[in-house]
């Protein structure tokens, strides 16, 4: 992509509104903007690295066993009152009435809904065990939206489902996906926390939250350095790790994912039943597992930026390299700027942004570190004496200079290719 045939409103200063460090730089690095608090606008940089963190997740979701659907938005507040949380979730429901009299909301998670499709078509113990996945906006009447993406009012979320015969399939599937979410965040260039937490409104009686830990994180946990395992923080009297005596760490931490063994909660209420292999009505056993996919994206960049930027780790990068031509004036440098650009795509399948601006030096780098693209390829006035280009490693700061043929061997010993 050619930088002037895109969108990417790079600001020099901090917007007012941005509360935390990934807010801040998700609005200095274009990635998105805010349409009303609480709902924003992906920006094309944005939208990328939102879907190479899609593609992560569906590729794990899938290696796990389990199909994707997509499910309404759109949901009777009838399933609500069967499965009884229309109280529990409160003011947090955006709730009305349509043109037909009819009760409805825009779903602030999917149990329900899901219950119901699958109440639908499973009637024997043959057709367990089975998981079903979706990735799909969220709404919740946030009273006070805050740190851009982290709590807002429309989010994107994962949320798969496990249904199963007995409490045995439910703790396969259920591992299944715990060893799943660990793979995703590792994927993502997350260091993240998996502690044992209250499963809330959501029911059931065994649940697990990752938490990332973040400076701007709203929540808090006690972490031991030594045996690695943390706790939900609730008492400031408990300094010792109960396991090694290790004294322990408050760190804030943002959720980013949650998973749980809902068992009959909805299944019953909603009538999943199925006929066991006796022939006995019962009803169908079930997990619940969730991702913040839009969370993610700050939680990225809260452990992986610096002073001049955001760092995208490797597979969330929304282009490999960036190509900057210092003088687009010059025919020779902005020649070999577009061959290399063509190269890269066509010879090597490497997706890069081409920054044909005409723009000061000073600006192009600038910018290049605050995007975070995982690598820099220079052409300047060391082009025009020796034809050597210089290649930048955004993580590490490493520069290899040399000719062209030089730099593409790099990008595919370094595995970007």
């Amino acid at each position: 992509m050619y930088w002037t045939r895109t969108l990417i409103p790079t600001l020099k200063e901090t917007p007012q509104e941005a509360e935390s460090l990934s807010h801040q730089l998700m609005l200095r690095a274009g990635l998105m903007r805010m349409l009303m608090a609480g709902v924003y606008s992906y920006l094309p940089l944005g939208l990328k690295v939102l879907n190479n963190i899609e593609t992560i997740i569906r590729q794990e979701m899938d290696a796990s066993g389990a199909a994707e659907v997509l499910l309404p938005a759109l949901q009777p507040k009838e399933l609500w009152l069967r499965s009884g949380r229309e109280k529990d979730m409160g003011e947090v429901m955006v709730k009305f009435t349509d043109r037909r009299g009819r009760a409805v909301c825009l779903g602030p998670t999917h149990e329900e809904v899901i219950t119901d499709l699958v109440a639908g078509h499973i009637f024997s113990y043959k057709q367990l065990p089975l998981v079903l996945y979706q990735i799909q906006t969220k709404f919740r009447d946030e009273i006070r939206p805050r740190f851009g993406l982290v709590r807002s009012c429309e989010f994107i979320m994962k949320d798969a489902y496990s249904f199963d015969r007995d409490e045995a399939g439910l703790d396969k599937n259920y591992q299944s996906m715990y060893q799943a979410y660990h793979r995703v965040f590792k994927r993502c260039g997350l260091d993240f926390l998996c502690l044992e937490a209250d499963p809330g409104v959501m029911g059931g009686n065994v649940s697990h939250e990752f938490m990332v830990p973040a400076s701007d994180g709203e929540d808090a946990v006690l972490f031991c350095p030594a045996c690695k395992t943390a706790v939900a923080f609730k008492e400031e009297g408990e300094e010792s790790c109960p396991k090694c005596k290790a004294a322990r760490e408050k760190k804030n931490t943002m959720e980013v994912g949650h998973i749980f063994k809902l068992g009959t909660k909805y299944s019953a209420s909603l009538e999943a039943n199925f006929l066991d292999a006796d022939g006995k009505q019962k009803p169908v056993i079930m997990g619940c597992y969730g991702i913040g996919v839009s969370r993610l994206i700050p939680a990225i960049i809260e452990q992986n930026c610096d002073e001049n930027g955001i760092i995208w780790p490797g597979e969330i990068s929304p282009y490999k390299a960036v190509i900057l031509p210092l003088d687009i004036s010059d025919g020779k440098i902005v020649k070999e700027a577009e061959s290399l650009y063509r190269e890269l795509k066509e010879n090597y399948g490497v997706e890069a942004l081409l920054d044909d601006r005409d723009e000061r030096a000073g600006v192009k780098f600038k910018d290049a570190d605050l995007l975070g693209v995982s690598l820099q390829i220079i052409i300047g006035k060391e082009f025009l004496k020796s034809e050597n280009l210089e290649m930048k490693v955004r993580r590490s700061g490493q520069k290899i200079t040399g000719k062209k043929e030089k730099v593409l061997q790099e990008i595919e010993r370094m595995g970007f290719v």
